[in-house]
């Protein structure tokens, strides 16, 4: 299965620059924003490190993806702006989650199916069941850039 349509090239730079910015330690606005975006970028490198891979990675790629989401859900941010960030990137993350395991199921079904017409037919819908859930997740990776790009931009605001 290939996750190749995911794009990492604003995640990383934004971590990067915010390290460099923020200073201190107290829970303000700037320190908010390293802590999210940090965890955000966590979740995205589980996907990057995942590409192309079959069933049993995808499989767990899924819960990774979901342990990724508790934690930018568990999160303790402050900064109602930041808030709402958390709330649409743990909806991005689910969809996520939820689509490469749909995926990784659909290519174990094609996998394991037989050389017989009906087992041509569950390719079939094997294979549109996965051309499905990479759409749904192609959706949502792009959200996640998005999303990305507001988070930047609010963070690099001052306070």
């Amino acid at each position: 299965m290939s996750v190749g349509y995911r794009k990492n090239k604003i995640i990383v730079p934004i971590s990067v620059s915010l390290t460099l910015l923020l200073i201190g330690c107290n829970d303000n606005k700037a320190s908010q924003c390293q802590r999210l975006i940090k965890t955000v970028n966590d979740g995205n490198s589980l996907v990057e490190i995942n590409k192309g891979t079959q069933v049993a990675t995808s499989l767990k790629l899924a819960k990774d993806l979901q342990t990724a989401t508790k934690k930018i859900e568990q999160l303790n941010l402050k900064d109602p702006k930041l808030k709402e960030y958390q709330t649409q990137f743990v909806k991005v993350f689910t969809t996520l989650s939820q689509n490469i395991y749909k995926a990784g199921k659909a290519l174990n079904t094609a996998k394991l199916a037989k050389a017989s017409t009906s087992g041509r037919q569950q390719i079939q819908t094997a294979r549109s069941e996965i051309d499905n859930a990479l759409k749904a997740a192609e959706v949502a990776a792009k959200q996640s850039d998005v999303l990305a790009t507001q988070v930047n931009r609010y963070c690099s605001q001052p306070e």
